[in-house]
């Protein structure tokens, strides 16, 4: 009896350098920080390709984890929706309105770990990236 595969969230994932793929999503920040202090975190996509954003080809979200060394699972830091693509009664890219698909958050932490970013493509699927932190 022939068994189908099973398929998992983490197999559909895509990675590739920011700096040649526009879908992957750039973390930017310190590479180390004092431990318990709030420090800035900038997430986006197209920082040396530009992703389009446009009602039939768009950017719908951001998330953003961290992953403290030496744990088991990572934290989820949040979650950030893209809603204005152009789209309007008048018809697709007739809006005024756009977003742009970039964000900024702040956290602490008292760890060492991975920062994980994932986002969606409405086309091209998931992408994700991720940066070490060290913690002084």
């Amino acid at each position: 009896m022939e068994t189908e595969m099973e398929e998992k969230i983490g197999n559909l994932i895509q990675e590739a350098d920011w700096k040649i793929e526009k879908h992957v999503p750039v973390i930017e920040c310190p590479d180390q920080v004092d431990k318990d202090e709030m420090f800035d975190v900038k997430v986006g996509l197209g920082k040396e390709i530009t992703h389009p954003n446009t009602t039939e080809h768009h950017i719908r979200w951001i998330d953003l984890y961290f992953y403290p060394e030496g744990e088991k699972f990572p934290y989820h830091i949040g979650h950030y929706e893209f809603n204005a693509h152009g789209e309007s009664v008048d018809g697709p890219n007739e809006s005024t309105i756009y977003t742009h698909h970039v964000v900024t958050t702040s956290f602490k932490t008292s760890k060492p770990g991975t920062i994980l970013a994932l986002a969606l493509c409405n086309i091209h699927g998931l992408w994700q990236s991720s940066k070490e932190l060290k913690v002084e």
